[in-house]
């Protein structure tokens, strides 16, 4: 396995590598008095409702800690129950009942995509993905909304296959869903020449070469060792890659790449360790691409080595979580505290016993509503 170079490529703006981001601006509207009167004090902001967790089903097993809503209200489960609605099934902590209510709550907000998670994949992509990898679809949409979000600040993943930006970290240009580059003196071994390469291949090649990829687009460069050196100025190169946003060949490519680089390394090391899970699966892809595959002690590899043995998927899983939490917002792997929010996602879905991404539409949007700094 090569290794795999550490990687930031939130779109411009955000990272902390390429420029520095603006503070919010925020309102601080405070009483104000007058001379003579007192000025009546401003009304105290009332806070938003939370967004609800997924919908309560009766054919779900509901461990505790698991979390539910219902008609308006989020329910935490007391102990292992299902079958128990929360609107007569649910006290006080300690109470007996099978659920604890918690605050009232706002419906999630879904896409279209949401009722589809299908059609966000060709054909052929979702038949490698399930042969691969042993997930689906939805699955695999729900993995990439929670990449997207600290990556893009956006859901709508699918809107990245033609992303291409020069950020200015010395790692060439960085494009797509899973952030490619083409190299440079911090990224030694880029993958942006495999994917043009696959690209070549996914366009019907005989002989497929990153010469050829190049050439189907019409960009200009060439190989430098293991860097791809673009010889196109940023608004001519990126133009390209722009216009491949609908190509159904350079999608493909795209996914074999993704797939090759970052992919199959995760799921190898989840089944080693007799995990399978759709969460754990997609928390080790978000750290290799974040992080790097292997070969440092940061990367996907040298945090599995620190995260403990045990065969308990949870209690592994948490003890990652933990290991990955104390570095994310270093060496610029983040802008902080965004690396902190990216992995409490994923820690807050295990929590909660989603661990197959199946039915929690609801659930993503609401891990993924934090702001980005």
């Amino acid at each position: 396995m090569k290794i795999v170079s550490t990687k930031c490529w939130i779109h411009a703006g955000l990272c902390a590598v390429v420029m520095a981001t603006l503070p919010l601006a925020t309102a601080d509207a405070s009483a104000r008095t007058v001379h003579v009167a007192r000025a009546p004090q401003a009304a105290a902001a009332v806070a938003s409702p939370e967004i609800c967790s997924s919908p309560w089903t009766a054919s779900r097993i509901y461990e505790a800690g698991n979390v539910a809503s219902f008609d308006g209200r989020d329910y935490t489960a007391a102990y292992r129950s299902q079958g128990n609605a929360p609107a007569t099934a649910s006290g006080e902590a300690g109470s007996g009942q099978p659920w604890v209510a918690g605050a009232a709550c706002k419906p999630a907000k879904l896409g279209k995509a949401a009722l589809d998670h299908d059609a966000n994949f060709s054909p052929a992509t979702l038949q490698f993905l399930k042969d691969n990898t042993g997930l689906d679809g939805e699955q695999w949409d729900n993995i990439m909304k929670l990449v997207n979000k600290p990556e893009q600040d956006s859901l709508d993943w699918t809107r990245f296959y033609g992303y291409c930006e020069d950020i200015g970290d010395d790692r060439g240009y960085t494009m797509g869903i899973f952030g490619a580059t083409t190299g440079g003196p911090n990224d030694g071994g880029p993958d942006g020449p495999a994917l043009f390469k696959a690209y070549d291949a996914a366009s019907g090649a005989s002989h497929p070469s990153v010469q050829g990829g190049l050439a189907r687009i019409g960009a200009h460069g060439s190989m430098q060792g293991s860097i791809l050196k673009i010889t196109d100025s940023e608004k001519v190169f990126c133009g390209k890659v722009k216009g491949l946003q609908n190509d159904a060949a350079w999608r493909e490519a795209m996914w074999r790449t993704f797939y090759s680089v970052y992919i199959q390394y995760s799921v190898q090391q989840a089944r080693s360790r007799g995990f399978g899970s759709a969460l754990t699966i997609g928390s080790f892809v978000d750290t290799a691409l974040n992080q790097g595959a292997d070969g440092g002690s940061n990367t996907l590899q040298g945090l599995l080595s620190r995260s403990g043995n045990s065969t308990d998927e949870k209690t592994f899983m948490t003890s990652f979580y933990a290991q990955r939490t104390k570095v994310v917002d270093t060496h610029d792997f983040n802008q902080p505290p965004n690396g902190k929010n990216r992995v409490k996602q994923w820690s807050t879905l295990m929590n909660q016993g989603i661990t197959s991404l199946k039915n929690c539409d609801a659930d993503i949007v609401k891990v993924t509503s934090w702001t980005m700094k």
